[in-house]
């Protein structure tokens, strides 16, 4: 499992800076840059953050068209098996606040000018950044959210799992289970593929905590806050993200329009920088 948090990623000969960067006193998080040739300065950069658990395998094929002309930074979440802890874990830790604290540290870091950002996100990346432009932590150029989540209104079965007392060893025996409930719920057989890759490779204890931390946080009903030009992007097929919710919250953004795409495996391919870029042209 080391190798699928760990080394940088070449992309075609784009090989990537990694960097593991302290966020927090005893807490780093894994960030991967790549720095497109002849790329104007004006340009910016292209800021991915992908959801709850996400590995950067199922992202390689956009990411790998998408480097050959745009600079490109890619942050994992501390929930993932990539971050480091030199301290003991807690609920609190997982926060969607404490998620775009760091996304602000990691810029700041970096010497990112957020005004020349253009984001694309997915499921608890596109909820922590909703949450953090609505309160203004974070800015941008554009923003792109693939299916946001507006809450984690998680199953009865997995809500019953997740407040188990049980000891961690039997947490880590069912994710195979849970691997093979979400297999059964998912439609499209890309999705399954990345969703069961990546709940087989987290770290157990992270995520039940951070599992905890989202059954409780429900996004803001009122975004009419958020300065930053939205687009949601949603796939009719994509049954674990709810297609009305999803509309609801492109709904309460003032700024914010939808793209509608065949499915959520078409987000994470090269066909996709067709709506993408379409979307940055209409604001220019």
């Amino acid at each position: 499992m080391e190798g699928l948090w760990s080394g940088p990623p070449d992309l075609d000969g784009h090989v990537a800076d990694e960097h593991w960067i302290e966020v927090e006193s005893g807490v780093s998080i894994r960030v991967l840059v790549w720095k497109a040739e002849e790329v104007s300065p004006d340009s910016g950069s292209v800021v991915m953050v992908p959801g709850w658990g996400s590995l950067f395998e199922g992202w390689r094929p956009l990411a790998t068209e998408w480097v050959k002309s745009r600079n490109l930074i890619y942050i994992e979440t501390r929930e993932k098996a990539s971050s480091r802890f030199n301290r003991g874990i807690s609920k609190d830790d997982f926060s969607i606040e404490r998620h775009s604290k760091d996304i602000a540290a990691v810029l700041e870091n970096l010497d990112v000018d957020q005004t020349k950002i253009d984001w694309y996100s997915s499921s608890l990346g596109s909820t922590l950044l909703l949450d953090a432009f609505q309160r203004g932590e974070l800015g941008g150029r554009s923003s792109i959210l693939l299916a946001p989540n507006p809450d984690f209104r998680f199953p009865l079965w997995s809500r019953i799992i997740i407040y188990s007392p049980l000891p961690m060893a039997a947490f880590r025996k069912m994710v195979g289970f849970v691997a093979w409930v979400v297999d059964r719920r998912t439609k499209e057989e890309g999705q399954k593929t990345r969703y069961r890759r990546a709940l087989l490779a987290q770290d157990v204890p992270r995520m039940l905590l951070s599992a905890r931390w989202n059954l409780g946080y429900s996004l803001p009903e009122d975004l009419s806050a958020i300065k930053v030009p939205c687009a949601v992007m949603t796939a009719a097929s994509d049954t674990l993200h709810d297609f009305d919710k999803v509309q609801r919250i492109a709904d309460s953004m003032t700024n914010c329009e939808m793209i509608k795409v065949p499915s959520n495996q078409y987000a994470h391919e090269p066909g996709v920088l067709k709506e993408i870029r379409e979307f940055h042209s209409s604001l220019v």
